[in-house]
């Protein structure tokens, strides 16, 4: 049988994979009270392969990170001791774990913020009311609030602490979350950042605080337990940039000096020549356009996440160029333990 190139080994930094299908971080909202429930246990070891690489979903690096239900948080000694479990599960069956760390920024609204205080952002411009993935919630924002110059060093602080959080839980790293529109990507993008300070103005303001988190979290745990994930090209919730090139080579070309991995979406060649270290893609791939994408050297990993949800024996499926499962999208984000989030068929045997 010819090579398939998603099943080729890689050695990112000191972790040797085994393969390069890669879990996409999935925002599931079955973490009541933002702390991760036992049934995580269960759905991750599912997903788990030896030598593959799982990223976590979405996770929370403070009290104000929040703008959805029930997604978990990596703040509290509380939230740490319930990933335990989990990252050991993982871990048991030889995959390599990293923790996605976030914050939406203005993507939020007072239920989800301490005291019911307004969201923190780099602006006080509002977003407009989006209809959500369901087609039915009508989710609407509360006017942000924007954060004074000397207040940013205090969220800077929340990421590191959040990392130093994930690898006390076990963790093998974490995935700076960069992107999609939520706080990082709000100051990247001049779209939302209207800021005059040095946050703000210039493509190199702008991207100041990104790095200071990536080198604050590089100094607590160690560049290459480090990656952040980038979307230059997209505009999610009002975040787009009027030169989204520049933006993603000046980000590529910074990173280059702490040895990071980067995930990101879209066509993004000149950014993939730019950087140096571990270049993640994700974004709707198949089988076939994932393999087209390693053999040419375009990336090195391939990030999956709907049809990874669907089909926990992913790369045992691409092995055998199995039948896959169809993704039920109504249940992703319902509370429910297992529906839409445990209960997908495994393949019977492997041809």
């Amino acid at each position: 049988m010819a090579e398939i190139p998603l099943l080729t080994p890689y050695r990112m930094g000191r972790f040797d994979l085994m393969h390069r299908v890669v879990l996409a971080p999935l925002t599931r909202q079955r973490s009541f009270g933002n702390v991760p429930r036992p049934h995580a246990i269960l759905y991750y070891s599912q997903r788990a392969s030896n030598g593959g690489l799982l990223i976590a979903e979405a996770t929370g690096v403070s009290d104000t990170a929040q703008g959805y239900p029930s997604t978990p948080g990596i703040w509290t000694k509380e939230q740490v001791e319930a990933w335990k479990p989990i990252v050991n599960a993982v871990h048991e069956k030889g995959g390599i774990f990293f923790c996605q760390i976030w914050h939406v920024g203005r993507v939020s609204n007072y239920e989800f913020q301490p005291n019911g205080q307004a969201p923190i952002s780099c602006t006080d411009k509002r977003l407009a009311p989006v209809v959500r993935a369901n087609g039915i919630d009508i989710s609407t924002f509360a006017p942000p609030r924007r954060l004074s110059t000397e207040e940013i060093a205090t969220v800077v602080n929340d990421f590191k602490l959040a990392a130093r959080n994930a690898i006390e839980a076990g963790f093998d790293g974490v995935e700076i979350h960069g992107a999609h529109g939520y706080l990082i990507d709000q100051f990247l993008k001049d779209q939302v950042n209207d800021r005059t300070d040095q946050y703000g103005g210039s493509l190199e303001n702008r991207c100041r605080f990104a790095l200071e988190v990536v080198e604050a979290v590089v100094n607590e745990i160690g560049a290459d337990r480090v990656g952040i994930r980038l979307s230059p090209f997209a505009a999610y919730c009002e975040a787009g940039d009027s030169n989204p090139e520049a933006l993603g080579i000046h980000m590529a070309n910074s990173l280059n000096k702490v040895g990071e991995r980067v995930e990101t979406p879209h066509s993004l060649l000149p950014i993939r020549k730019s950087f140096k270290g571990t270049f993640i893609v994700a974004g709707g791939y198949d089988r076939e356009e994932g393999n087209k994408t390693i053999a040419s050297n375009y990336a090195d990993l391939v990030a999956y996440g709907r049809v990874f949800l669907a089909n926990p024996d992913l790369p045992r499926r691409f092995k055998s160029n199995a039948p896959l499962n169809k993704y039920n999208r109504n249940t992703f984000y319902i509370p429910d333990p297992v529906v839409g989030y445990t209960d997908y068929p495994f393949l019977n045997s492997i041809a």
